[in-house]
């Protein structure tokens, strides 16, 4: 945890996306940033809270502190804030999916990037989602789904209608409602806080898919009840 010129406790990862924002903005340190982000979304701010700001409320806040800034620098700083880097490293090519037969004991992780083939991104506010297609041997990125939801009346309800054909949805965090939306279409999610390898989380998930598979595992894989009561008591016996 780091702590800010104001007194306020801020995670690493909080105070660097604190910090790189205040440089996108002309004549603003990170104190400055803070005091309006103190009016805007309350003290500690938290990546929920940040997902939900908008310009106009950070342009508004604090008897318009940052009223004057242009909204191309306000729109680069927000995108900072909410976890989303000025240089975005694209995704690897996209490899064919597995069909027919082969693809018999697949199933389909979703996994919120903010660039590369990295885990790293918040439900509400990821850039995007890699698609993988994990086997008991493999995992195949098959799609890379690019998001925008400006304009979007629900933009929980957008983001989970793009992974709809998903099974299961890794992502570095997710808020209640969020989550809600995603169990809603039958998606499971899995957090992962501290990120990593998408393809390289995914791969613990084809070891499972290889060996016994968890209670939650084998309901997403489609196992009848008996099965799924069978492995849970197996994890009980372990």
């Amino acid at each position: 945890m780091t702590e800010d010129a104001t007194g306020t406790s801020l995670s690493d990862d909080l105070a660097l996306r604190i910090g790189l924002a205040a440089r996108a903005l002309p004549d603003t340190d990170p104190a400055r940033l803070i005091r309006v982000l103190a009016d805007a979304v309350g003290l500690p701010p938290s990546i929920d809270k940040l997902d939900g700001l908008t310009v106009k409320q950070l342009k508004g806040a604090a008897d318009g502190e940052l009223a004057e800034i242009e909204s191309a620098a306000l729109k680069a700083a927000l995108a900072l804030l909410k976890g989303q880097g000025a240089h975005i490293e694209p995704p690897p090519p996209v490899e064919a999916p597995l069909t027919d037969a082969a693809a018999a004991g697949t199933i389909l992780v979703a996994c919120a990037s903010n660039g590369g083939e990295l885990l790293d991104g918040h439900f509400g506010s990821c850039r995007r989602f890699l698609i993988y297609q994990a086997s008991a041997d493999a995992q195949r990125l098959i799609d890379v789904r690019d998001l925008d939801d400006a304009g979007q009346d629900d933009k929980n309800a957008y983001r989970a209608e793009q992974i709809a054909d998903c099974q299961v949805l890794f992502v570095a965090s997710i808020g209640g409602p969020a989550a809600a939306k995603v169990v809603k279409r039958d998606i499971h999610p899995v957090k992962f806080p501290r990120g990593g390898n998408a393809r390289e989380l995914v791969g613990t998930l084809s070891g499972q898919l290889a060996q016994k598979p968890a209670p939650w595992l084998a309901k997403v894989m489609g196992h009848a009840t008996d099965e799924r009561v069978r492995f849970e008591r197996a994890d009980e016996d372990a």
